[in-house]
Parts: structure tokens; sequence; C-alpha cells
């Protein structure tokens, strides 16, 4: 079952400037890029109040919070926040404040790990924490990353929560989690069922959710989600993880998920992925033993214009209708909404 949520402390925060120190916590813990923190904001403050307690305010929501002493993003990226911070400190009268340089201290003193850390503050209070690596791409895959368009979705999803409430739910190219578990924490759905087909990704995929308090049922495509299912994960909702290989899956394989609906996160990069991942959602299009077909949202950034309109192309070629979905205002984790991610409704 999910466990008791970890506490964020992200509305605990009194004095000035909550809102500036709210959002330097939540994109720190969750290692958004350095330069999209609020530095200017910052300095402003500082030329006006030198001798103001925000620095150590944000020095124990950030680097000393307790999920960052726990579930720390990177070493290198700590040290860069950290040399930052002290840079905007030394540019005011303000007298030293030795518990920077003491933390800058303890952390060049750690070693670098090809893993890390990142935690994804919620409006709920509760957070998704995950643990990804340091590197694009690691054991010849680029799914052991969190995507831009996979926090799109989430944002998306947590804004439209009646999709998903009650229904069974399928993610394809799941990647490490984000998505899917902060669905199951916001959206209450019936079923989750994550997907991939590298055996890294399913691996730290599995350590992922049970790290945010879930249990997880690993099933075969062949295998009914049925009662012997729901005895063996009786939470709400029930999750599982399916490896599923969108070229060699068959109809048959796929009659025991059943999904009301599909999503999907950064999966059009590639022309060669494209025909696939077209030929998964038909034969799910026919799975189902209603023969009503799931609904079905996919969100990717645009790299590459023409392999967006390709993928457009595809659908137009075999008969699958297509929407794009306005862009949201709702933030759900207050996090820059890129303006080259889309979502787009299919309809199969």
């Amino acid at each position: 079952m999910r466990g008791p949520a970890r506490p964020c402390a992200a509305g605990a925060m009194a004095g000035p400037e909550p809102g500036l120190r709210l959002r330097f916590q939540r994109r720190f813990l969750a290692a958004r890029p350095l330069r999209s923190l609020p530095w200017p904001e910052l300095e402003q403050n500082l030329r006006a109040a030198p001798d103001s307690p925000l620095l150590r305010e944000i020095l124990h929501q950030t680097i000393l919070h307790p999920l960052c002493v726990k579930y720390p993003p990177s070493t290198k990226y700590r040290r860069c926040f950290l040399t930052e911070l002290i840079k905007k400190h030394e540019s005011t009268a303000a007298e030293p404040l030795d518990e920077l340089y003491d933390t800058l201290a303890d952390v060049l003193k750690e070693e670098e790990s090809t893993q890390c850390y990142k935690n994804y503050l919620m409006p709920t209070g509760d957070c998704v924490t995950l643990c990804e690596s340091t590197a694009m791409i690691s054991g010849g895959t680029t799914g052991l990353v969190t995507w831009e368009a996979a926090l799109h979705l989430a944002g998306w999803a947590g804004g439209n929560p009646e999709l998903f409430r009650a229904r069974t739910v399928l993610e394809l190219g799941s990647g490490i989690g984000f998505t899917g578990i902060a669905i199951c924490k916001t959206c209450q759905p019936k079923t989750y069922i994550f997907s991939d087909c590298h055996h890294c990704v399913l691996r730290q995929l599995g350590e992922n959710i049970r790290l945010n308090g879930f249990e997880v049922t690993w099933c075969t495509q062949t295998e009914p989600r049925g009662q012997e299912v729901e005895a063996k994960n009786c939470q709400n909702p029930k999750l599982m993880v399916a490896e599923l290989d969108w070229g060699s899956v068959t109809e048959e394989q796929l009659v025991g998920l059943q999904p009301d609906v599909v999503i999907a996160a950064d999966v059009v990069y590639d022309p060669e992925i494209i025909v696939a991942l077209i030929g998964m959602l038909q034969k799910l299009s026919t799975s189902r033993a209603d023969r009503k077909a799931p609904e079905v949202f996919i969100a990717f950034t645009i790299r590459n214009p023409d392999t967006y309109h390709l993928f457009q192309a595809e659908l137009d070629k075999v008969g699958i209708r297509w929407q794009i979905i306005p862009a949201h205002g709702n933030s759900n984790f207050l996090y820059d909404v890129q303006p080259n991610v889309t979502i787009l409704q299919l309809f199969i």
C-alpha cells in the first residue's frame, strides 16, 4: 500500500518572500536547470536587505532540506548551486555566512555517482521521488532520465483527473515512472499499467514505484488482469508493470490489459519508432472485450518538426484522427511549461 506522505514542508515557510523560497525549493529539489532558478529576484532582495535571513532560509529549504539530505540531487548539481548561492552572497555587503561555506565543503568531499535523486513537490503536500541516471544516455538507453513531456503530461493529467479516476490506464514507454507515479498520487485511477521494453529501465521503474510507497505487480502480456492479480495486489490504485515490445506484441497478448485510457510521453522522437507505435495503438483499439477503443493521449517535445509532421502523416495514412490538446495554464508542479511540448489526442 502507499506509505504516508513524506513531509515536504513546502507550505510551512514564514517570513518575507515565501514565494521566492518556494520557487527555489521546488526547482532545486527537482534538479531543474540552474538557469531556471529565480536568481535575479534573489539579487534584488539581497540588495534591498543584505543582512536578511533569506539566504540561510533558502539553504535550509534546498541543500539542507530533509528530502535533499535523504534523496540528494547529483553532487555536481549541488556544488554548482552552492557556488552560485555564495556568489550572490559575496556580491552584497553582508557578513560572511559560514554555514554556506561549511555546506559546500561537505559537498566537495563527496564522490560523483552515476545515479541521483529528483524530488517533485506536488500541491497535495506529497511528492514524487525518483532515482535517475546522471547521464542522458546510460546502459544503451535514454529511458533512465525524466524528460520534459513527462512533466507536461503529468501536469495536464493533474488538471483533468476525471479522465483517469476509477479507470484502467496503460502508459506506453513509461521510462523510470514519473508520469504514472504522479497520476497514481493525484488522479485515483483504478489500475495503472506501466510498460517499457528495456530491462534496465524496467528494473529502475520498479524501484521507483516502491520508493514512492506503492506495491507493484509484474505481469506478462498473456496474463489476464483478473482475480489472481487482485488477490495479490489489493491496493487502490493497483499498479502493474508490463514488458511491452511494440514491434512484436500481438493482439492476443494485449487482451489481458483492457485499458480505458492509453498515454505516452516523449515516445515520438525517432522516425523508426513511429510505425511501431502506430501499429501498437491499432492492436490496442481491437483488443478490448467490448470493442470500445481506449482514449489515447500522446505528449511529446517537438525537437525536429519533420518527425512531428511524419507522425501526423502516418496517423492520417492509417485513418487515425487526431487533435491538439490546448496548452494548459495549470502548472501542478510549478515548473516551467515548455512551449515546444504538445499533447495530441488520438481517436483510434
